[in-house]
Protein backbone atom coordinates (compact mmCIF):
# COMPACT_ATOMS: atom_id res chain seq x y z
CA UNK A 1 0.00 0.00 0.00
CA UNK A 2 1.50 3.20 -0.65
CA UNK A 3 0.77 7.02 -0.24
CA UNK A 4 1.25 9.60 -2.81
CA UNK A 5 0.96 12.57 -0.46
CA UNK A 6 2.09 16.45 -0.85
CA UNK A 7 2.90 16.38 2.34
CA UNK A 8 5.13 13.52 2.83
CA UNK A 9 5.59 13.97 7.01
CA UNK A 10 4.10 11.23 8.95
CA UNK A 11 0.92 11.47 10.62
CA UNK A 12 0.69 10.84 14.35
CA UNK A 13 -2.40 9.12 16.13
CA UNK A 14 -2.55 11.86 18.53
CA UNK A 15 -0.17 14.92 18.00
CA UNK A 16 2.77 16.09 15.92
CA UNK A 17 5.98 13.96 15.66
CA UNK A 18 8.22 15.43 19.01
CA UNK A 19 10.51 17.62 17.46
CA UNK A 20 13.60 16.55 19.65
CA UNK A 21 12.76 12.93 17.98
CA UNK A 22 13.58 14.44 14.13
CA UNK A 23 17.39 13.80 13.33
CA UNK A 24 19.97 16.43 12.07
CA UNK A 25 20.42 14.63 9.35
CA UNK A 26 18.46 11.73 6.55
CA UNK A 27 21.21 9.68 7.43
CA UNK A 28 20.99 9.18 11.21
CA UNK A 29 17.95 7.22 10.46
CA UNK A 30 20.28 4.20 9.51
CA UNK A 31 22.45 4.65 12.78
CA UNK A 32 20.44 1.95 15.61
CA UNK A 33 21.57 4.73 18.17
CA UNK A 34 19.10 7.01 16.82
CA UNK A 35 15.79 4.68 17.14
CA UNK A 36 17.61 3.12 20.47
CA UNK A 37 17.60 7.01 21.68
CA UNK A 38 13.79 7.58 20.29
CA UNK A 39 12.17 5.02 21.72
CA UNK A 40 13.19 5.44 25.14
CA UNK A 41 11.16 8.44 25.12
CA UNK A 42 8.90 7.75 22.58
CA UNK A 43 5.42 6.33 23.95
CA UNK A 44 3.73 6.09 20.52
CA UNK A 45 4.17 7.40 17.29
CA UNK A 46 2.45 6.60 13.92
CA UNK A 47 4.24 6.60 10.54
CA UNK A 48 2.12 7.96 7.27
CA UNK A 49 -1.31 6.55 9.22
CA UNK A 50 -2.61 4.84 12.05
CA UNK A 51 -4.99 1.87 11.55
CA UNK A 52 -8.09 3.25 11.73
CA UNK A 53 -7.49 5.06 8.36
CA UNK A 54 -7.06 1.53 6.51
CA UNK A 55 -8.26 -1.28 8.43
CA UNK A 56 -11.27 -1.28 6.05
CA UNK A 57 -8.86 -2.78 3.33
CA UNK A 58 -7.06 -5.10 5.24
CA UNK A 59 -10.30 -6.63 6.93
CA UNK A 60 -11.18 -8.66 3.66
CA UNK A 61 -7.77 -10.17 3.50
CA UNK A 62 -6.69 -10.95 7.27
CA UNK A 63 -8.76 -13.23 9.71
CA UNK A 64 -9.09 -13.93 13.32
CA UNK A 65 -7.65 -16.91 12.50
CA UNK A 66 -4.56 -15.88 10.94
CA UNK A 67 -0.95 -15.36 12.31
CA UNK A 68 0.03 -12.03 11.74
CA UNK A 69 3.60 -10.90 11.40
CA UNK A 70 4.23 -7.27 11.82
CA UNK A 71 7.49 -6.36 10.65
CA UNK A 72 9.66 -2.74 12.13
CA UNK A 73 6.76 -2.22 14.91
CA UNK A 74 8.52 0.35 16.61
CA UNK A 75 6.51 2.46 19.11
CA UNK A 76 3.61 2.22 16.57
CA UNK A 77 0.51 0.13 17.96
CA UNK A 78 -1.05 -1.36 14.98
CA UNK A 79 -0.92 -4.51 16.89
CA UNK A 80 -3.55 -3.32 18.82
CA UNK A 81 -6.01 -2.35 16.28
CA UNK A 82 -5.30 -6.09 14.42
CA UNK A 83 -6.07 -7.42 17.93
CA UNK A 84 -8.87 -5.13 18.64
CA UNK A 85 -10.50 -6.56 15.46
CA UNK A 86 -10.12 -10.61 16.68
CA UNK A 87 -6.51 -11.21 15.51
CA UNK A 88 -4.86 -12.43 18.77
CA UNK A 89 -1.97 -14.44 17.28
CA UNK A 90 0.29 -11.32 16.40
CA UNK A 91 4.35 -11.29 16.36
CA UNK A 92 5.44 -7.83 16.54
CA UNK A 93 9.59 -7.41 15.47
CA UNK A 94 12.32 -4.73 15.64
CA UNK A 95 15.68 -4.50 15.25
CA UNK A 96 16.09 -1.79 18.27
CA UNK A 97 16.69 -4.01 21.99
CA UNK A 98 14.67 -0.71 23.74
CA UNK A 99 11.65 -0.50 21.39
CA UNK A 100 11.32 -4.71 21.97
CA UNK A 101 11.33 -4.02 25.59
CA UNK A 102 8.77 -1.44 25.63
CA UNK A 103 6.42 -2.83 23.03
CA UNK A 104 6.37 -5.85 25.07
CA UNK A 105 5.87 -4.31 28.61
CA UNK A 106 2.75 -1.94 27.14
CA UNK A 107 0.83 -5.06 25.30
CA UNK A 108 1.59 -6.66 28.73
CA UNK A 109 0.26 -3.65 30.90
CA UNK A 110 -3.22 -3.63 28.23
CA UNK A 111 -3.38 -7.45 28.79
CA UNK A 112 -3.03 -8.48 25.05
CA UNK A 113 -2.88 -11.97 25.83
CA UNK A 114 -1.13 -13.66 22.20
CA UNK A 115 0.84 -10.47 21.22
CA UNK A 116 4.47 -11.20 21.48
CA UNK A 117 7.14 -9.09 20.39
CA UNK A 118 10.69 -10.30 19.58
CA UNK A 119 13.90 -8.49 18.22
CA UNK A 120 14.50 -9.68 15.02
CA UNK A 121 16.08 -7.63 12.09
CA UNK A 122 14.27 -7.70 8.28
CA UNK A 123 17.03 -8.42 6.32
CA UNK A 124 17.44 -11.96 8.24
CA UNK A 125 13.92 -12.91 9.92
CA UNK A 126 14.60 -15.91 12.33
CA UNK A 127 11.22 -17.66 11.54
CA UNK A 128 10.50 -20.71 9.95
CA UNK A 129 9.60 -21.37 6.49
CA UNK A 130 5.75 -20.55 6.05
CA UNK A 131 4.67 -20.10 9.48
CA UNK A 132 2.32 -16.67 8.98
CA UNK A 133 -0.45 -15.84 6.90
CA UNK A 134 -0.23 -12.42 6.88
CA UNK A 135 2.76 -9.68 6.64
CA UNK A 136 2.54 -6.34 7.30
CA UNK A 137 4.95 -3.35 7.39
CA UNK A 138 4.41 0.12 7.82
CA UNK A 139 7.37 2.88 6.50
CA UNK A 140 10.00 0.21 8.04
CA UNK A 141 10.93 -0.89 4.24
CA UNK A 142 11.34 3.10 3.35
CA UNK A 143 14.29 3.32 5.43
CA UNK A 144 15.85 0.82 2.81
CA UNK A 145 16.45 3.91 0.80
CA UNK A 146 17.32 6.65 2.63
CA UNK A 147 21.07 6.25 1.14
CA UNK A 148 19.35 4.83 -2.55
CA UNK A 149 20.63 7.47 -4.74
CA UNK A 150 17.88 8.06 -7.07
CA UNK A 151 14.43 6.13 -5.69
CA UNK A 152 14.16 5.22 -9.61
CA UNK A 153 17.41 4.11 -9.86
CA UNK A 154 18.39 2.89 -6.19
CA UNK A 155 22.30 1.36 -5.70
CA UNK A 156 22.67 -2.06 -6.03
CA UNK A 157 23.17 -2.36 -2.16
CA UNK A 158 19.29 -1.03 -1.97
CA UNK A 159 18.58 -3.37 -4.37
CA UNK A 160 19.84 -6.22 -2.89
CA UNK A 161 18.65 -5.22 0.75
CA UNK A 162 14.91 -4.69 -0.48
CA UNK A 163 15.29 -8.38 -2.39
CA UNK A 164 16.53 -10.36 1.03
CA UNK A 165 13.81 -8.34 2.86
CA UNK A 166 11.01 -9.77 0.19
CA UNK A 167 12.38 -13.36 -0.20
CA UNK A 168 12.46 -13.48 3.61
CA UNK A 169 8.97 -12.41 3.99
CA UNK A 170 7.96 -14.57 1.03
CA UNK A 171 9.82 -17.52 2.42
CA UNK A 172 7.76 -16.87 6.13
CA UNK A 173 4.43 -16.79 4.74
CA UNK A 174 2.46 -19.91 4.30
CA UNK A 175 1.08 -20.73 0.56
CA UNK A 176 -0.98 -18.14 -0.38
CA UNK A 177 -0.20 -15.62 2.28
CA UNK A 178 -0.66 -11.82 2.00
CA UNK A 179 2.19 -9.45 2.55
CA UNK A 180 1.06 -5.61 2.69
CA UNK A 181 3.80 -2.83 2.90
CA UNK A 182 2.52 0.25 3.44
CA UNK A 183 5.36 3.04 2.14
CA UNK A 184 5.94 6.96 1.07
CA UNK A 185 7.21 5.62 -2.32
CA UNK A 186 5.59 5.45 -5.21
CA UNK A 187 5.15 1.67 -7.22
CA UNK A 188 7.18 1.35 -10.59
CA UNK A 189 7.87 -2.20 -12.39
CA UNK A 190 10.77 -1.97 -13.83
CA UNK A 191 13.91 -0.55 -13.45
CA UNK A 192 18.02 -0.26 -14.49
CA UNK A 193 20.58 0.15 -12.01
CA UNK A 194 23.63 0.27 -13.46
CA UNK A 195 22.97 -2.26 -16.04
CA UNK A 196 21.02 -4.83 -13.98
CA UNK A 197 17.76 -4.78 -14.75
CA UNK A 198 15.58 -5.27 -12.15
CA UNK A 199 11.88 -6.82 -12.57
CA UNK A 200 9.30 -6.87 -10.15
CA UNK A 201 7.02 -9.68 -9.13
CA UNK A 202 3.86 -9.69 -10.67
CA UNK A 203 0.94 -8.44 -8.41
CA UNK A 204 -2.11 -7.59 -8.18
CA UNK A 205 -3.41 -3.81 -7.51
CA UNK A 206 -6.86 -2.72 -6.00
CA UNK A 207 -6.47 1.16 -5.55
CA UNK A 208 -8.41 3.66 -2.85
CA UNK A 209 -8.45 6.81 -1.92
CA UNK A 210 -8.57 8.01 2.09
CA UNK A 211 -8.62 11.84 2.86
CA UNK A 212 -7.52 12.80 -0.20
CA UNK A 213 -4.51 10.47 -0.54
CA UNK A 214 -3.90 8.01 -3.19
CA UNK A 215 -3.08 4.33 -2.46
CA UNK A 216 -2.51 1.37 -3.93
CA UNK A 217 -3.29 -1.66 -2.13
CA UNK A 218 -1.17 -4.66 -3.68
CA UNK A 219 -2.25 -8.31 -3.16
CA UNK A 220 -0.97 -11.93 -4.10
CA UNK A 221 2.96 -11.06 -4.02
CA UNK A 222 4.40 -13.51 -6.47
CA UNK A 223 8.12 -13.93 -6.17
CA UNK A 224 8.57 -16.51 -8.95
CA UNK A 225 6.61 -14.74 -11.65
Amino acid sequence: MEGNSSDSAPQTKSDKQDPSSIPSAVLDYLQPNYWDQRFSSEDNYEWLKDYSHFEHLLREHVKATHSVLEIGCGSSHLCEGLYRDGITDITCTDLSKVAVEKLQKWVESMGYHGIKVVEADMLDLPFGDGCYDFVIEKGTMDLLFVDSGDPWDPHPATVSKVMATLRGVHRVLKTDGIFVSISFGQGKRTSKSNGIKIVAPSICLLQEELEGEDYIFRTNFDENK
